[in-house]
């Protein structure tokens, strides 16, 4: 009579521990599958690129001073051509001032600060307000709007 818990394989016959270590390898490569493809999946979310393996530790490629310095070339070449031309002599600052200039405007504001010292003893009158009523338009306007609530509650009546 067989034994139900063993399972005919070319080398012999496999138990069910066996096949529970199997499942477990098997597992732990599914694992290792997902792992992977999480890592690949938040990489490109984040914008990055996708890591080409996970198990390998990154090794260092050793790059010559010369060849450091190609690379570094090309790079700020390509920096360049993505942020455009950049004017190869600096624009003239507007708006400054010549001595001649400046001169002139000093004695111009020296002439308008003496000017304003010497009114300054002489007060002005005051502007009259705009806006405010006389004492004979403001009878005028308490007769109308006494008129106007007369009438409405004449009207209410």
């Amino acid at each position: 009579m067989k034994n139900r818990d063993c399972y005919p394989v070319n080398s012999g016959y496999l138990t069910r521990m066996d096949t529970s270590v199997k499942a477990l390898e098997e597992a732990i490569s599914i694992r290792r599958q997902i792992e992977t493809l999480e890592s690949r999946l938040s990489s490109i979310l984040r914008g990055g690129t996708p890591p080409t393996t996970t198990t390998r530790p990154a090794v260092r490629r050793y790059f010559s001073p010369t060849t450091r310095a190609k690379l570094a070339a090309a790079a700020r070449a390509r920096w360049a051509r993505l942020r455009g031309p950049t004017p190869t002599t600096p624009a003239k600052k507007k708006g400054q001032l010549t001595p001649a200039g400046r001169r002139k405007l000093s004695q111009l504001m020296k002439a308008r600060w003496a000017a304003r010292r010497k009114s300054a003893g002489k007060k002005a009158a005051p502007a009259k307000k705009r806006g405010t009523l006389t004492p004979a338009g403001r009878r005028k306007l308490s007769e109308l709007m006494k008129a106007r609530w007369a009438a409405r509650r004449k009207a209410a009546k």
